[in-house]
């Protein structure tokens, strides 16, 4: 336990000393530049099961309580029947069999009048988990909310002063554990009080990899939250203190000073004086969703919800310390900001001194140009599972998670989560409707039905016993399985090549007085000049080799002839092209005073418009080529589904996509704005359109 103590003693020293360090230091608004990478892959999504419409208790006035149904967790029972459970926070428990979903226990009635829904994101019942021996002892354990003016009880441990609601673990036994409703007795295990309505007992739940002998079996975490105040305490640092740490209780013991649950010996804090035993973990905001690898380490993450701007992941380790309130992922958080825009501070020179422990992967807000960084910008991270299931071989050994609000999904490669390495690698994972075949965004699926906004996904993630993932959504009650994956434009495009193309009699120009046809390449070497009409690019030639084409594949390599400094720097590929205002084009360049310059456009007798999946109305896909230097490009065109997907340098990852069926069949051709450059090597294969 030596370890432990010193790391307690190093987190008084922290919260005292570390702020202070990196007062002198520049603010950082990009924190985390790195975009996703666009994975190739898409999950295909199959409906699984759908929950009747709730109500929170009392009626809310936050809009973002009023959904459709605001299921919260699926858990698979742990005892072969394969059964899975569903807690709405609203307050029943359903179990689902085959798609079928019924009232196994309605949490809100039992406890009754106490019972709090009704204000804040996570109030009401909010989780569940069943003991591993639930088969024989018929023992889970659930989690929900009482506003503490109306329960007359005392929390335990040590409440925040001011305690509005209180989060209580109760834990339930059933006298028959087969049964489809619930019968038996219950008991309040442990009560938490927050002064606070967000950010409470996020999850609980047992390992479910460790075996009878291990040390692990059989105890249940608890991620706490901060009550969603500690932007303004230090309460997760607070070693008296449960809130914004991971708690490790065994529900069957008694050794508590309440007497109605034991203190695991194990636990890194346990016996030293003035911390909670309980503690396994602390320095968390909301720790949200937290799960275990079932691969060869078992290695526990969480997804780890930020306050100004980093949604994170870390594997979480007995003795822990994440940092906050004064560390937001591996960055200082500034409390103390005159302007709260200026929170995030770089990592001061001596920080290996305050042992916190940083994420393993991360995103962040991201937010809009003009942004009021008083506002919610609409970033809040989904944790996730690595799978290890059978049926859908892609994501083997992958991490999948997502954003909750936003609804995009992501994986990282579990073995490039490292401790106190570079953070892993994104991929953002597209989606496909398996009813349909239609790629889609998680909208598509939870929009329909939903009530409030249908543009925020409330997106959840789970596994069940095989390790088979679930995503689903408060929006609109449903659950959906994903039961394969489908390679984005992987479909072959035809037989029919063109090739041996750079000769001048190939191309017609927009304006032939300004390119060059010099051995294998088609230079453009005057730069273009804007034309009446919609606005479009300026000067292109297409290519007049070969028959038109319907799916098509485009293999090239492209130059820029001018050098990085200069702005405005354009190149692009044209296909589907029809005539001068009917054709997509795809940017592969950069202006260099205007980051989302790159993308898929589409002229359709109006100026151009962007569609790649990319563009989110102020940040697309990063630049693609900054240089002057030569650089293969392909790009795939999809008539029949509208898949357009564009490659750089051999990728296997399409750097920009979209889909659009505007135009089903058309020519090639290159060229820019006011810019010159050049093309090589121009291949063509596809269906020919006679």
């Amino acid at each position: 336990m030596a370890t432990a103590t010193l790391t307690a003693a190093a987190l008084v020293l922290s919260t005292l000393v570390a702020p202070s360090a990196a007062q002198a230091a520049e603010a950082i608004y990009d924190p985390i530049p790195e975009q996703p990478i666009q994975s190739r892959l898409g999950l295909v999504l199959e409906e699984f099961a759908a929950f009747p419409r709730s109500f929170p208790t009392p009626a809310p006035t936050d809009g973002r309580l009023m959904r459709h149904a605001r299921i919260n967790a699926l858990i698979e029972l742990p005892d072969g029947s394969g059964r899975m459970a569903v807690p709405d926070l609203n307050g029943n428990l359903y179990l689902v069999k085959d798609g079928e979903e019924h009232v196994y226990l309605d949490v809100a009635a039992t406890f009754a009048p106490q019972f709090f829904s009704g204000r804040g994101l996570g109030q009401g019942f909010g989780y569940v988990s069943f003991h591993p021996e639930f088969a024989k002892n018929g023992l889970f354990y659930t989690v929900h909310t009482e506003l503490a003016s109306t329960t007359g009880k005392v929390p335990d441990l040590v409440a925040q002063p001011g305690t509005t609601y209180h989060g209580i673990v109760t834990e339930w036994r059933a006298t028959n554990p087969a049964a489809d409703t619930f019968e038996g007795a219950r008991r309040e295990v442990i009560r938490i009080g927050f002064a606070g309505q967000t950010h409470g007992i996020q999850q609980i739940d047992f390992n479910p990899t460790a075996k009878r002998n291990d040390r692990d079996y059989g105890l249940l975490y608890l991620a706490v939250g901060d009550g969603g105040i500690g932007v303004r305490n230090d309460d997760a640092q607070d070693m008296t203190m449960p809130h914004g740490k991971f708690l490790r209780i065994d529900p069957l013991g008694r050794n508590a000073a309440n007497g109605k649950y034991g203190v695991p010996r194990s636990n890194p804090f346990h016996g030293d004086e003035g911390t909670l035993g309980e503690i396994y973990a602390i320095g968390m905001r909301d720790p949200h969703r937290f799960s275990w690898d079932a691969g060869a380490n078992n290695r526990m993450f969480l997804g780890h919800i930020g306050e100004h701007a980093i949604e994170a992941i870390y594997e979480v380790r007995a003795g822990d310390n994440f940092g906050w309130s004064v560390r937001e992922g591996a960055f200082v958080f500034d409390v103390t900001a005159a302007s709260p825009c200026d929170r995030i501070l770089p990592l001061p020179a001596d920080d290996a001194q305050y042992g916190y422990t940083y994420p393993v992967a991360a995103y962040d807000h991201d937010p809009p140009p003009g942004w009021n960084c008083t506002s919610d910008v609409g970033r809040a991270v989904a944790g996730g599972f690595v799978y290890r299931g059978k049926n859908v071989p892609a994501l083997k050994g992958k991490y999948v998670f997502g954003d909750l609000v936003d609804g995009r999904v992501f994986y990282t490669e579990v073995n490039q989560m490292r401790r106190g390495k570079d953070l892993a690698p994104l991929h953002q994972l597209k989606l496909v409707d398996g009813a349909t075949g239609n790629w889609i965004r998680i909208q598509d699926l939870s929009g329909p039905g939903s009530q409030g906004d249908p543009n925020r996904a409330d997106l959840r993630f789970a596994t069940d016993a095989s390790g088979e993932l679930y995503l689903f959504s408060k929006a609109n009650g449903k659950i959906w399985k994903v039961t394969g994956t489908k390679e984005f434009a992987g479909e072959k495009t035809g037989t029919n090549r063109v090739g041996n193309t750079t000769g001048a009699a190939n191309w017609a120009p927009i304006t032939p007085s300004k390119w060059q046809f010099s051995g294998n390449q088609v230079i453009l070497a005057e730069a273009g000049v804007a034309r009446p009409g919609p606005r479009r690019p300026f000067e292109y030639a297409v290519l007049t080799a070969g028959p038109t084409f319907g799916a098509v594949q485009i293999d090239a390599k492209v130059r820029l002839d001018t050098p990085v400094e200069v702005t405005n720097r354009d190149v692009i590929i044209v296909f589907g092209w029809k005539s001068d205002t009917e054709y997509y084009y795809a940017h592969l360049s950069t202006d260099n005073m205007i980051y989302p310059h790159n993308g898929i456009y589409k002229v359709n007798n109006a100026d151009r418009e962007r569609i790649d999946h990319q563009w989110n109305g102020w940040r697309g896909a990063p630049p693609a080529i900054t240089d002057a230097e030569w650089h293969q490009v392909r790009v795939k065109h999809l008539p029949a589904t509208g898949e357009i997907a564009v490659y750089l340098d051999g990728a296997k990852d399409p750097l920009l996509t979209a889909v659009d069926k505007t135009f089903d069949s058309g020519r090639v051709g290159f060229g820019s704005f006011d810019n010159i450059g050049r093309v090589k090597d121009v291949k063509v294969v596809g269906t020919r359109i006679s």
